[in-house]
């Protein structure tokens, strides 16, 4: 049987995860401190650790950090949803700003239209759902084309 070493205290939560001795030039340690052990082991789990090395070695060292943080990030999200990982968090964080783009194209409209008439009272509800009711002539949001890449300046019926 191996004797076993004892563990520094300043070994990298890489290390102390994979139970070897952290060494002065672990190149996980500058990345994984050891205060934060679930971090590497969101990782670990979802990479390797013998990936994690190869892919930090293949990246200049001024962007190491950078590749971690994003390792970091799609193991995590890899855990949450295994089948869509990120790329599910990307897809429902762009559904919600094109749905905001759009509500924003309305508010605009709103706006546009209170802005040609004499009276202000008359525009001066505080929702914007409020438009809805025909009186400036829209029946729903689906009036309004928003454009992918941003918004549209012309609103017509489609």
């Amino acid at each position: 049987m191996r004797s076993q070493e004892p563990r520094s205290s300043s070994s990298c939560a890489a290390c102390k995860l994979m139970k070897r001795r952290c060494t002065s030039d672990c190149l996980l340690a500058p990345y994984f401190q050891a205060d934060e052990p679930k971090r590497f082991a969101k990782v670990h789990k979802v990479f390797g650790a013998s990936n994690v090395t190869k892919i930090l070695n293949e990246v200049p060292k001024s962007q190491r950090q950078d590749a971690v943080d994003s390792l970091v990030f799609e193991a995590e999200e890899r855990l949450k949803d295994p089948v869509y990982g990120c790329i599910g968090a990307i897809t429902s964080l762009q559904d919600k700003m094109f749905q905001l783009q759009h509500d924003l194209a309305v508010a605009k409209a709103r706006l546009a239209r209170c802005s040609t008439r004499t009276s202000y009272a008359s525009c001066s509800a505080t929702s914007p759902l409020l438009m809805l009711d025909g009186e400036f002539g829209i029946s729903s949001f689906d009036d309004f084309v928003v454009d992918q890449g941003g918004l549209t300046t012309e609103f017509y019926r489609v």
